[in-house]
């Protein structure tokens, strides 16, 4: 798989130079090394949702304003042939510099909601599985595909048509299982 291109890392570094924060006041404040946020703002990384949760409550905004460039106030519709740009995640590993996880944001440019629906594209597990948290809470919803849920240490396995709401603290990792799945997921993040 080729690399995708990190359309996330010029937006993370333009809010940081407009709060007239230093990476390293950044990466204080985050507890993410100045190393990854650099490598962010420059797209030498895929990253993954923990560390931007955690640079997004750390310059003081929402989620969303690090994945959308525009926002609406009224309605966000998205239709079945909308063409919408899959914002691509790391997984399980910041480290990585291809995509094992991709976004396909459900709600682009509603202004202040609370929610980050998303459909995302699930491959299977590569490698050693480490287990993430952030502040908040998940509900995913498998529209195709089988996945694994790794949570604390618990594993739920979920297939088309099956559900799982839980509270995301608690350590966890979403794969699939017997080839590509693919998940609705509602994130709730608190700013």
């Amino acid at each position: 798989m080729s690399q995708e291109p990190n359309l996330i890392g010029p937006r993370i570094r333009k809010l940081r130079e407009h709060r007239e924060l230093s990476v390293e006041t950044l990466a204080q404040r985050t507890g993410c090394s100045v190393d990854m946020i650099q490598a962010l703002e420059n797209g030498e990384l895929v990253p993954s949702l923990t560390p931007l949760l955690r640079l997004a409550r750390g310059m003081g905004v929402r989620l969303g304003t690090l994945l959308d460039d525009q926002a609406l106030d009224g309605p966000a519709i998205v239709r079945k042939n909308d063409a919408n740009p899959a914002v691509h995640f790391s997984g399980n590993d910041p480290s990585r510099k291809r995509s094992t996880l991709a976004f396909h944001p459900r709600a682009p440019r509603k202004a202040a909601r609370n929610m980050e629906p998303f459909l995302i594209d699930v491959r299977p597990a590569e490698g050693e599985i480490v287990l993430n948290e952030h502040e908040g809470e998940e509900f995913i919803y498998v529209l195709s595909g089988r996945i694994e849920i790794r949570y604390g240490k618990e594993s739920y396995q979920l297939d088309a048509g099956d559900s799982i709401y839980y509270e995301s603290v608690v350590p966890h990792h979403v794969h699939a299982l017997d080839g590509a799945a693919q998940i609705l997921a509602v994130v709730y993040a608190p700013a």
